[in-house]
């Protein structure tokens, strides 16, 4: 019996495991190692599929210096800038994703945090999408206190979203502006008001594997059960702009091991999705079982129309 499906094996009867077990995975032949993920994904989670859409509700003019970000202040790139977008265009935005079949929708804003006059008035944003419709909301502010989470709760938000971004190890190498544990105080906040937390990271920013198992492994220790994947789309202007892109193989490689570090979880791939030439598509046959429809905050995405074609032919079931 090859590694990646003893593993497997060991997974389903309950053990949980370890950093070695995980970088032995590195090394093991891919095909065995996605079909053995894909077959725990099965397992833990069938063939239910949590499908997700953003929208980019204050952009630019960001005080940190995270160095794959287009809207950082500390580089000159492109990016639209505008400040928190009125209810309406939120609500109006909600009730389009929810027509289409999407279940999860999120306001994503630029910045270190909201103020607490801005908090305000997206928690507006959040009642007035429960009023309009039966989406489910989620919300990314970045580095809030322990009582804006508690009025996000309030207002009808369910789950927060701050990735982790990478190792504690190669953090200082991607921002210098915030810390690793500011993030975990974060998370450790919003849970604490009673959210529910998405956290993962960008993969390709020049991390090893070990740097990835390591981010996975802080976020499992976390409790976190929904972990975004993203791959780094190069942006003009930004310290990464000339970073190679990874691989589709990389990528499979990447969901798979994380699959077996969370069997429970909704591994999620997210930004970057489009620069894969199959869109995805061997990636949640890698044990991915999650993804971020229709476009990103900066770049363009997959059309959700595009994405329940595909799901459907998979096999799965859009569903909470």
């Amino acid at each position: 019996m090859n590694f990646p499906k003893e593993l497997k094996c060991r997974i389903i009867k309950g053990y949980e495991i370890n950093k070695q077990d995980a970088m032995k995975l590195v090394n093991e032949p891919l095909e065995e190692l996605c079909i053995a993920a894909n077959e725990i994904r099965q397992h833990f989670c069938g063939n239910k599929f949590d499908i997700c859409t953003i929208i980019n509700g204050k952009s630019g003019k960001c005080s940190e210096d995270c160095k794959y970000c287009a809207q950082s202040c500390h580089f000159k790139t492109s990016v639209e800038e505008y400040p928190l977008l009125g209810t309406q265009q939120i609500v109006d935005q909600a009730r389009y994703n929810y027509d289409r079949g999407i279940l999860r929708y999120s306001v994503v804003t630029s910045g270190k945090y909201l103020s607490d006059e801005e908090v305000n008035e997206v928690c507006d944003s959040y009642q007035a999408i429960q009023e309009s419709c039966g989406i489910l909301t989620c919300a990314s502010h970045g580095l809030l206190s322990y009582e804006q989470f508690k009025k996000l709760k309030a207002n009808g938000v369910s789950r927060y979203h701050n990735n982790l971004e990478t190792s504690r190890r190669n953090f200082t190498n991607i921002c210098t502006t915030h810390t690793y544990d500011d993030k975990i105080q974060a998370i450790q906040n919003a849970q604490r008001a009673g959210l529910e937390v998405c956290s993962g990271g960008i993969m390709g920013l020049g991390e090893t594997m070990e740097d990835r198992i390591d981010m996975v492994m802080d976020i499992r220790s976390l409790g976190v059960k929904s972990v975004p994947v993203n791959i780094l789309n190069p942006i003009q202007g930004t310290p990464y702009e000339n970073v190679p892109k990874l691989s589709e193989d990389q990528v499979c490689r990447i969901v798979a091991i994380f699959r077996f570090l969370i069997p429970h979880g909704a591994i999620r791939l997210a930004g970057g999705r489009g620069l894969l030439s199959d869109k995805g598509k061997r990636a949640f046959q890698s044990g991915a079982n999650a993804a971020i429809s229709g476009d990103m905050l900066t770049t363009s995405g997959i059309s959700i129309q595009e994405d329940m074609a595909m799901l459907s032919q998979l096999g799965f079931e859009v569903k909470i």
